[in-house]
């Protein structure tokens, strides 16, 4: 499959999770129990546009398994396990949060990631952004100063992505709250949004992305052939 979306992304450059250039963005957790999550996952369909993203849903934190992600990824601070759902293949925007975010693949997908130090003047250069291939079952740490947003499909059928974060992180803020910081979106969700992504900036995100709303080519029915959403 990489090999694939390498051949479709020559000017991306599509990278394995596992190379080394991810070691600054995150790691990959060889023994994370993804098991169940990954097949209550598979019985949530992918919406037929766009993206839906849940940040807690009770089907998702048996809570046994809860329990155990906190004491042994949170320090035994509280977590919230959700999910992404998704046909998107474009950047659109790039979050932050204050604390680390756990992506459990349940299909093949692309992550397009930058990091905070790249920041400058509440802005970021996509000349900077990297790509990496996540295969399926996959279980992933982003640590807190990696952007990232939404994952990127790979084929035409879409993603699935477990996505587990600090408790009530990406839920609405009150108006006060967001004069406090001109990237604060949400709680504990700090956001670049691209010009092109019609939705954040309607809401009042802050257009921080410079360059171009960077798209990912995907396979159509997995046959080494590219398409555009």
């Amino acid at each position: 499959m990489i090999e694939k979306l390498q051949k479709l992304n020559e000017s991306l450059n599509v990278n394995d999770i596992r190379d080394k250039s991810f070691l600054r963005y995150g790691r990959v957790l060889e023994s994370f129990p993804a098991e169940k999550l990954v097949e209550t996952l598979e019985t949530i369909a992918i919406p037929e546009e766009g993206n839906r993203y849940i940040p807690s849903l009770a089907e998702l934190e048996n809570r046994e398994l809860k329990s155990l992600i906190e004491r042994k990824y949170y320090g035994a601070m509280s977590c919230q396990i959700g999910y992404c759902n998704g046909r998107n293949s474009n950047l659109g925007g790039l979050e932050y949060h204050k604390g680390s975010e756990i992506n459990v693949a349940v299909t093949d997908m692309v992550l397009l990631l930058g990091h905070l130090n790249e920041v400058e003047q509440e802005s970021f250069d996509t000349t900077f952004l990297k790509a990496f291939y996540i295969p399926k079952g996959t279980a992933i740490e982003i640590y807190q100063t990696t952007l990232h947003l939404a994952p990127c499909k790979v084929t035409s059928e879409g993603f699935k992505c477990v996505v587990i974060l600090p408790e009530g992180t990406n839920t609405p803020l009150n108006e006060e709250e967001k004069r406090e910081d001109s990237l604060l979106y949400m709680k504990n969700k700090w956001l670049l949004a691209h010009e092109e992504h019609l939705r954040f900036v309607s809401n009042g995100a802050h257009v921080g992305i410079k360059g171009p709303n960077v798209f990912v080519q995907f396979l159509e029915n997995e046959l080494n052939q590219g398409g555009r959403s």
